[in-house]
């Protein structure tokens, strides 16, 4: 059993992450090759998808707009899943920009097999 809440500031931190290769080593070692990452709007799959999903969103958020994701409140899991919430706020502080909701299922191996994002406001 993986320990959960170390696993889930991995996956926090890969969304923040500067530097594309360790991007790319976080996303082989946090899911599965055939992984599926799941928006209302969005589909990646495979690491090549879901690295290019992670670099978009950095990119975005993070590098352009001056945003940083952080855990928002506790986490929870059994049975090969794990439920988080998260939040996106000015680096340099400042009211709450955006919150989600992070459903993961994981495979035997401790990766994600399946993400599914919900974005709550």
């Amino acid at each position: 059993m993986i320990d959960i809440d170390t696993f889930v500031e991995r996956y926090i931190s890969i969304w923040n992450e500067p530097d594309a290769d360790a991007r790319r080593q976080a996303v082989r070692s946090l899911w599965q090759e055939e992984a599926s990452h799941l928006a209302r709007s969005i589909e990646a799959v495979g690491h090549a998808g879901i690295e290019t999903r992670v670099a978009n969103a950095y990119q975005k958020w993070v590098k352009e707009k001056g945003n940083v994701f952080r855990l928002r409140d506790g986490v929870d899991g059994h049975h090969d899943t794990i439920k988080l919430r998260w939040e996106m706020l000015p680096a340099e502080g400042g009211d709450v920009i955006s919150i989600g909701f992070d459903f993961l299922v994981l495979g035997e191996d401790g990766r994600i097999r399946t993400g599914y994002q919900f974005i709550e406001a």
